[in-house]
């Protein structure tokens, strides 16, 4: 695997044929905007027309993890770096929870896009996306929120996660990165976690590789101090309690429509799934064969299901 810096894009082809995917490739770019803070918030740009469809990735993530998805869905389409991710700047106070991040992505809803959105969130975005649409519904037509609901950790379930990122914060190549992935099974095949390892990472002026996202320097930092870890794990229970019960308020104040997609075997239980259905009565709940990273694991069928909730077809 190389370490020189080349088209963010040019996985998509192989990524279009592995899913079987026919057909011209869109035109894709990354945008950047400058917030009113002065951090950049980037974003991923596909198809000729403006945006119809906005998605918000997980926690470690990125905007490519829905590359696949958009392929399929086969309209303009917007894919946002939250901060602290990808090609986002990190934030100096470390809120990287759900309202804090919803006001970036009003900004850029109202930078990027020209109509109200079908806004698709996963994990920590689909509690993002459910603070968008409840501050701002101009923004917003329809919101779906992937295996999550208030109350669930958005980390959860991620110790192997967590112990795999709290290792150095640098490298000497992408290679050595994929050699770790794969020794913790992630990442699945050699190429998609070449690919993945990739997108999530960069190459330092010094030329050491690191990885992009904050979370896993912030990882590295509390494994080296147990009590800087002890210290993070109680104000994640307070401020996670305090946030469970937020994000049922937004859920309560969206005005459109509202669909739970979860895994059979993601992070969403059947005891959470009926406490959604409570609180929530006019969403939809759909499950499907997965786990958390439904839009890694059913690509094509999210895009075909997303399409489909457009009106498309």
């Amino acid at each position: 695997m190389t370490d020189i810096e080349f088209d963010e894009f040019s996985f998509l082809p192989a990524q279009a044929a592995d899913a079987g995917l026919d057909g011209p490739l869109p035109r894709s770019e990354r945008v950047d905007l400058t917030l009113p803070d002065g951090r950049t918030l980037s974003a991923l740009r596909y198809g000729d027309g403006p945006p119809e469809v906005t998605f918000l990735h997980g926690a470690g993530l990125n905007a490519h993890t829905w590359d696949t998805t958009i392929l399929a869905l086969g309209l303009p389409a917007l894919a946002i770096d939250l901060a602290g991710h990808g090609d986002s700047s990190w934030r100096d106070d470390m809120a990287y929870v759900a309202r804090v991040l919803a006001a970036d992505v009003v900004v850029a809803l109202e930078t990027w896009t020209d109509a109200p959105q079908l806004l698709v969130g996963q994990s920590l975005g689909g509690l993002t996306a459910a603070a968008v649409a409840a501050s701002r519904p101009d923004l917003v037509r329809e919101l779906v929120v992937i295996d999550i609901t208030p109350g669930i950790d958005p980390n959860a379930d991620a110790s192997q996660i967590r112990e795999f990122f709290a290792g150095p914060t640098d490298w000497a190549s992408r290679d050595e990165l994929v050699e770790r992935a794969l020794a913790f099974g992630l990442g699945g095949t050699r190429t998609a976690a070449e690919r993945g390892v990739f997108l999530n990472s960069r190459i330092r002026p010094d030329g050491r590789v690191e990885w992009k996202h904050h979370f896993a320097h912030l990882a590295a930092a509390m494994a080296a101090s147990p009590e800087m870890a002890r210290a993070a794990a109680a104000q994640q229970d307070a401020v996670g309690a305090v946030l469970g019960e937020s994000g049922w308020e937004d859920l309560a104040e969206v005005t459109g429509p509202i669909t739970l997609i979860r895994g059979d075997h993601g992070y969403v239980t059947e005891a959470d799934a009926a406490e959604f259905a409570r609180r929530v009565p006019q969403a939809s709940v759909e499950i499907v064969p997965s786990g958390h990273n439904v839009q890694e694991e059913l690509p094509v069928d999210l895009g075909r299901r997303l399409r489909a909730q457009t009106g498309k077809g």
